[in-house]
């Protein structure tokens, strides 16, 4: 049973691997190394974003392993993400383009919009004065052209509030398949996970062991007493346990590291299960969002005034 979670099936038929290596601040010279790590322990499954600064680096080694033989194009899972600067109707495809290029890539698995947030074209960094109006309706028609033309075989949306989403449900003739959003044992998500099972939408858990290398992050998510208390009785470690959490939940994890001790050991979470006993105990652990988004809310610019708006009170 263990083993049998090492895909989930999408709504468009694809198989989504449940584990995948998250490239967000990795540092360049870094993470291709960390990429070609993972692909050779045997992820199949990467996630990058064009604002993620990462992309042209990761596209060189992922060329140099298919010219190698290490791995083929069809058999790995490549998700990317607009940026806020590309939400307009014509820019989606520019966007789209700039990262196939810089990934070496002729199509993405899955194609993301970031966030439900829309900055200035060009807008360089995440200046408040940037902020503009987003028109989720218009932006999801452009990516439902990039899943007609085969560019994205996949598209979807992270960091969407339960009511966004559901929003979006409302006037999306190729609904997400995915849905990106930070997940783990302190921030578990209910409502939208909730939506997501009975909408067929899959939920992948981003900052799955809590960002602990962000330095942004001010809760440790591995050092819940819960989830050290599992890992002690089951001889794992607590990043193993959370992994293996989303997993049980029905959701692929997307746990971020440039260290081969951890790149393999996040991966080792295919061979035991947490039994239902202790399962239910993470219903107990104390919820808060970490990744809050503060720079995305202002009084004057943009479309939500607070962190609150910005997440429909989900916080």
């Amino acid at each position: 049973m263990a083993q049998a979670m090492r895909f989930f099936e999408l709504n468009t038929g694809a198989k989504i691997p449940s584990v995948g290596l998250g490239t967000w601040q990795a540092a360049p010279g870094v993470v291709g190394d960390a990429v070609a790590t993972a692909i050779k322990l045997g992820y199949r499954h990467i996630d990058c974003a064009q604002v993620y600064g990462n992309e042209k680096e990761i596209g060189s080694v992922l060329k140099k392993l298919f010219e190698d033989g290490v791995v083929k194009r069809e058999d790995l899972w490549i998700t990317s993400k607009l940026w806020n600067t590309n939400h307009a109707l014509e820019d989606v495809q520019e966007a789209m383009d700039s990262t196939l290029q810089d990934l070496h890539l002729n199509y993405l698995d899955l194609y993301l919009i970031h966030w439900p947030v829309s900055m200035k074209k060009g807008a360089v960094g995440f200046n408040r004065e940037d902020l503009t109006q987003p028109d989720i309706p218009v932006t999801w028609r452009a990516m439902e052209a990039l899943y007609d033309s085969g560019k994205a075989r996949a598209i979807g949306v992270s960091n969407f509030s339960t009511k966004k989403l559901g929003d979006l449900l409302e006037v999306a003739r190729v609904p997400p398949a995915v849905v990106q959003v930070e997940c783990h044992p302190v921030w578990q998500q209910p409502k939208l996970h909730a939506l997501c099972k009975s909408k067929g939408i899959h939920l992948t858990g981003f900052s799955p062991l809590g960002s602990p290398g962000t330095g942004i992050v001010k809760i440790e998510v591995l050092k819940d007493p819960v989830l050290n208390m599992v890992a002690e009785k089951l001889g794992k470690s607590p990043a193993q346990i959370a992994l293996r959490w989303g997993l049980q939940m029905g959701h692929s994890v997307l746990p971020k590291s440039t260290n081969e001790v951890r790149i393999r050991q996040n991966f080792d979470v295919f061979d035991f299960s947490i039994p239902e006993d202790l399962f239910v105990k993470f219903s107990e652990i104390e919820q808060e969002r970490l990744i809050k988004a503060t720079v995305f809310a202002h009084e004057t610019f943009g479309a939500y005034r607070t962190v609150e708006e910005l997440w429909d009170g989900e916080i």
